[in-house]
């Protein structure tokens, strides 16, 4: 028998990625686990209204989001409990200039850069819905047909309200099969 346990978010884990922008003609970054798809070419990107690197992802309306691999994940938590205000975090991480000039993570295995679309604001937070203008995956995550093979990619999770970091696990199954499986079944 279930039982409530309260008004908790549980839609976790989610993948904890690190997003890059420009503030003030200067790399930075900060560790985030609130993201989201809002549709095939969309994504939300939810960030405390206090943090540094809002003011150059609202100027610049642009920002990458990397996604944190175990090796990175040391430097990725560091940039997570440091404020852009007090900390130059420009030379956490090797990068590169994706598209638009935006920074990307040399060592995330899959990037993304995007530009802002609309920000909608609530209790606190900026919510930052972005188009995807371009994807850069290393060779070691793709595979031979050219897809994202995240058994490779392995991204890390994070959990809420723990505050635990997890790892990916196998594949369950294909998409559709299951449900077609039942579905067979009870036509019986």
């Amino acid at each position: 028998m279930k039982k409530s346990i309260g008004n908790i978010l549980a839609l976790y884990p989610t993948p904890a990625v690190v997003i890059g922008a420009t503030v003030n003609g200067k790399t930075t970054w900060t560790l985030v686990a609130h993201v989201g798809i809002v549709a095939h070419d969309r994504i939300s990107v939810s960030l405390h209204s206090a943090h540094y690197i809002n003011k150059g992802i609202k100027e610049n309306g642009r920002l990458s989001v990397n996604i944190v691999s175990e090796s990175m994940l040391p430097k990725a938590d560091y940039c997570g409990i440091v404020s852009g205000n007090k900390t130059d975090k420009s030379r956490l991480f090797g990068n590169a200039t994706g598209a638009e000039g935006t920074p990307v993570i040399d060592e995330s295995p899959l990037s993304m850069v995007c530009k802002v679309e609309d920000v909608y604001e609530c209790n606190g937070f900026e919510n930052f819905i972005c188009s995807i203008i371009d994807t850069y995956a290393d060779d070691s995550v793709i595979d031979d047909n050219g897809k994202l093979d995240y058994n490779s990619l392995k991204p890390v999770l994070f959990e809420f309200p723990t505050y635990r970091y997890l790892r990916t696990g196998s594949v369950i199954g294909h998409c559709t099969d299951a449900g077609k499986q039942y579905k067979e079944s009870i036509a019986e």
